[in-house]
């Protein structure tokens, strides 16, 4: 008898072991680490963001991030004191593993490559001609602001593209007119991902369709994803009311917060950036001043700079046409070769397309062409040329630097599962109004500690979509909560100060990166606010989407116009 129960109890014990395998096996890698750290998955990105405001110095904090990490997880395998030592190994592999991610290593190549044209157009005097010529248009800071809010918005069709060029172009004319480098750094932040994220054709819309598409099939339904992605623009609250939000700010020429002070102080001292401030980029090499006596002409910049713009946009259409005549999707093949020049077809090759690779193409092509330039009107030669060019990328070395920690640090949190459990403990039971707001909360929270808008949205979406249709399967109810997911994102990757565009910005209107995502902070969090309380939440009452955004235009008239101090 007692033999028997050792047995039953021994067939249990064996049961419940292989049972927790199976369970185990089907679990992911961040799933199981999610469940098993709990709390401490956030500490690497809380060290890093933290210590960033705290020294000031980013390159410590991220590193420091990454390590803190990289030592909790391999507190699974080894003991703590082993784990100390080779939290540093693991650290160095997790930046060999973000080079050796090809998206990565083009955008890389890309912003040493625009680094290198600008540092070329700078010697050949395009940038001091240009920065003359607007000068000339932009005669106070009122238009030298709108200037760069234009040029934002008709770089839509990329973020880093966005971020990486109107800075360069502006920053010689908002220098001039007295506008801090956190203002410039603002407005390029507001006017990159949020433009590129609702834009018809983009670089983004592939990437967010598929998503779009994948949760609809999840619950067994075939959807147009093109069709749902314009229905939730009107939903893209924050998106929308931050380009608001910058042109209201522009026009009557007010300011709060850090942002005020920053904007007092460039306007009265002529400092565009402060006293203990640390530029994202070695402004030297941008201020090289062209050989006395020669020529300065308009098209030494203008000629590049377009042909950058255009050879991006026709880029980013040819690389992703091949993509897909290469791919054994011969449906869309077949509707693309039927109409080459459709509207369609310059979409989903939009979304096919490799754009950082195409970037970095079009940004090394027009630096060939700027120095063509600089040649045949004998302003240097081959050996001064090159020296330029490289002058201009090593300039961005910090940028690069940057760059390859907050991926590793992205790698680490990912699979430590951050995300995962920043999920598991929001993602609670609540009423269908308040659904978007919570999403759009959560995907906040996510992207601001991970630092990476495309992996918050590839959390959330295949959650989102079944959850939002079990409460309510109207398209309505459905494109508020998928814009919730996109809009959300944008806002925590906005705010974060290890996200790659926020470093971009910077690194684009050589800003102290802290300066930038402190003073930005205060704007995007009222922004956010208005977002949830005038839009997502009426609209989850039943408020028409258009009436929402109406009246947030005025909330946010009135927040600059009461808030803010005439500069």
């Amino acid at each position: 008898m007692q033999s028997s129960c050792w047995k039953r109890i021994i067939f249990i014990i064996v049961f419940l072991f292989i049972a927790n395998g199976l369970y185990a096996a089907d679990l992911s890698l961040p799933e199981i680490n999610a469940q098993k750290w709990g709390v401490w998955t956030l500490i690497p990105p809380l060290v890093a963001i933290f210590l960033a405001f705290i020294t000031r110095n980013v390159i410590l904090s991220l590193f420091i991030g990454i390590y803190s990490g990289a030592y909790i997880l391999l507190l699974n395998t080894d003991n703590a004191f082993n784990a100390l030592w080779k939290g540093f190994l693991r650290v160095t592999y997790e930046m060999q593993g973000s080079l050796a991610s090809s998206w990565n290593a083009g955008i890389i190549l890309q912003t040493l490559a625009i680094g290198g044209l600008i540092g070329v157009i700078s010697q050949i005097g395009g940038a001091k001609a240009i920065a003359e010529a607007l000068s000339k248009k932009a005669k106070s800071p009122r238009s030298s602001q709108f200037y760069t809010w234009c040029m934002g918005l008709f770089i839509f069709f990329d973020d880093y593209a966005n971020a990486l060029t109107v800075g360069p172009i502006m920053r010689p004319v908002t220098d001039r007119m007295k506008i801090s480098r956190e203002k410039l750094a603002f407005i390029i932040d507001s006017t990159s991902a949020p433009i590129a994220g609702i834009a018809l054709i983009s670089t983004w819309i592939g990437y967010e369709l598929g998503l779009i598409n994948n949760g609809f099939q999840s619950i067994g339904i075939e959807a147009n994803a093109y069709g749902m992605f314009i229905k939730t623009i009107p939903y893209r609250f924050y998106n929308i009311f931050i380009l608001i939000f910058i042109l209201v700010g522009i026009g009557l020429l007010r300011e709060f917060g850090p942002m005020y002070k920053a904007e007092k102080r460039a306007r009265t001292t002529g400092r565009v950036y402060g006293e203990k401030a640390q530029p994202m980029v070695d402004t030297d090499a941008y201020s090289v001043q062209p050989k006395k006596g020669i020529k300065l002409y308009i098209s030494n910049a203008v000629v590049p700079i377009v042909l950058l713009i255009i050879g991006a946009f026709l880029g980013l259409f040819y690389d992703g046409f091949r993509n897909i005549m290469n791919s054994t999707n011969f449906e869309l093949a077949e509707q693309i070769r039927q109409a080459p020049f459709s509207f369609f077809t310059f979409r989903e090759a939009f979304s096919a397309s490799n754009a950082s690779i195409v970037l970095f193409q079009a940004a090394l092509f027009s630096g060939i062409i700027a120095i063509v330039l600089g040649i045949k009107r004998k302003i240097f030669g081959w050996i001064e040329a090159m020296n330029a060019w490289v002058s201009g990328a090593k300039s961005l070395v910090i940028t690069v630097i940057i760059l390859i920690l907050a991926w590793s640090l992205s790698g680490i949190v990912k699979e430590l599962g951050t995300a995962v459990y920043l999920v598991s403990i929001l993602s609670e039971k609540i009423p269908a109004f308040l659904l978007s707001s919570i999403i759009f909360l959560l995907g906040s929270c996510i992207s601001f500690a991970t630092g990476t808008s495309y992996g918050t949205m590839g959390i959330l979406m295949p959650l989102t979509i079944p959850l939002a249709y079990a409460m309510d399967p109207s398209q309505g109810f459905l494109a508020m909560n998928i814009g919730a997911v996109l809009t959300g994102a944008i806002f925590g990757d906005h705010c974060s100060p290890i996200s790659d565009t926020t470093i971009l910005s910077s690194m684009g209107s050589a800003c102290d990166h802290i300066d930038h995502t402190r003073t930005q902070l205060w704007y995007a969090i009222p922004v956010a606010l208005v977002a949830i309380f005038i839009g997502y939440i009426p609209t989850g009452l039943g408020v028409p989407a258009w009436i929402s955004l109406l009246v947030g235009v005025f909330v946010i008239f009135a927040i600059v116009r009461l808030f803010g101090k005439k500069v």
